[in-house]
């Protein structure tokens, strides 16, 4: 049985990683992430993995891509900055379907911003950062626990359906410390295989039944193209329009076709909720303490957590918009997840943004005077 540990959120989500297989990350220091890389640099040499400082945030990214593709499991860490840097090379993960882990611990911006002050406002970079149409996942948690817990879960998905996933952090979890039990097991995906011989005209890019390729790891004697190009299942680049549409349409679909199952939310207090707020990541801390208060006083609210921020919780949102009489998104920048929430409500009822980007994380009371302001105005 493992111990109680104190660990900060940033050394959970290494442990995590290296729990689920990763043996490979290569970064370059950005507050508040930098704990991370830290954590894998004196843990990885342990377990046979390899750590590598890149010259910068654009270098870092390719090494993952290359490690990948070689076989490695792979993973890095940044924050806003080198986020936005880092943009093109996670479109090419996804066209050319590398699985590989990038962790966003979020900090003010836009820019330089405000290093390692804590902010949420790289939702919508981490769905539409990078150029054209691709899907992405993006995971997030509110603890130190479940910071390794969801962290072993975007190694998983990356290995799963071949892709970038994205860990959307804050710098509140980040460098939150909390006493943590960790578990003496984690299930691992592992890299998927060919099920065909060269001889046997084996394709890397031809889809299995649930429309992700198994392409085989670079110097296992397999012929891998790989390419940032639209391309067929041999891995070389086309210009038809048939396959373009083909092509794209089964990035997004080997992930919808998982559905619900890898969309994650948390409810508290909601069986007899008339009103809910929505929050995620460091913000729901605060929120969930928010709404225990305005219970305390009668008021029937609920929270509703969302662990899974990409693909967004639309029946989850749907469903709870038809069942409240209004609902409160509260988030750490200027307005992000309240778009997604009011669009998926479809005006079943009124939506309103408790919003901050001050430099500081939300204190209990805020929340709880916006819930109470928020009931007034729906009354």
């Amino acid at each position: 049985m493992s111990k109680a540990r104190l660990m900060q959120g940033n050394e959970a989500c290494a442990e995590g990683a290296i729990a689920a297989g990763v043996n490979f990350f290569a970064g370059y220091p950005i507050t508040p992430s930098t704990e991370i890389a830290e954590t894998m640099a004196k843990l990885l040499p342990k377990t046979g993995g390899k750590f590598v400082q890149m010259e910068d945030e654009i270098a870092s990214m390719g090494a993952i891509l290359g490690a990948s593709l070689a076989g490695a499991k792979a993973m890095d860490a940044t924050s806003g900055p080198g986020f936005s840097l880092k943009q093109e090379l996670i479109g090419y993960a996804a066209c050319a379907e590398i699985p590989c882990v990038l962790v966003d611990v979020q900090r003010v911006g836009p820019s330089t911003g405000q290093p390692t002050a804590p902010s949420q406002a790289d939702v919508m970079q981490a769905r539409w950062g990078t150029h054209g149409d691709h899907p992405i996942i993006a995971l997030a948690p509110w603890s130190v626990r479940e910071t390794y817990d969801v962290t072993v879960m975007a190694v998983n998905y990356a290995e799963r359906f071949r892709t970038p996933v994205i860990l959307l952090m804050d710098e509140v979890v980040g460098h939150l410390r909390e006493k943590v039990v960790l578990p003496d097991h984690v299930d691992v995906y592992p890299r998927r295989q060919p099920k065909k011989t060269r001889a046997e005209g084996y394709e890397p890019f031809t889809p299995d039944e649930d429309l992700v390729p198994n392409v085989a790891d670079f110097g296992k004697g397999y012929h891998i193209h790989v390419t940032g190009l639209i391309h067929d299942d041999t891995g070389f680049p086309v210009g038809s329009p048939a396959i373009t549409e083909q092509s794209i349409r089964r990035l997004h679909e080997k992930i919808d076709r998982a559905g619900e199952e890898i969309i994650h939310t948390e409810c508290s207090f909601m069986d007899d909720a008339e009103y809910a707020v929505v929050a995620f990541g460091g913000t729901a801390r605060t929120a969930y303490e928010a709404v225990r208060a305005a219970r305390a006083r009668g008021e029937k609210v609920g929270l509703v957590r969302l662990i899974t921020i990409w693909p967004f919780a639309d029946k989850v949102i749907a469903a709870l918009a038809k069942k409240v009489k209004g609902i409160l998104v509260a988030e750490m920048n200027y307005g992000q997840v309240v778009g997604e929430v009011r669009r998926a409500a479809a005006g079943a009822c009124p939506v309103e943004l408790c919003g901050k980007y001050n430099m500081q994380a939300f204190e209990p009371q805020e929340i709880e005077t916006a819930i109470d302001q928020f009931i007034a105005a729906v009354k």
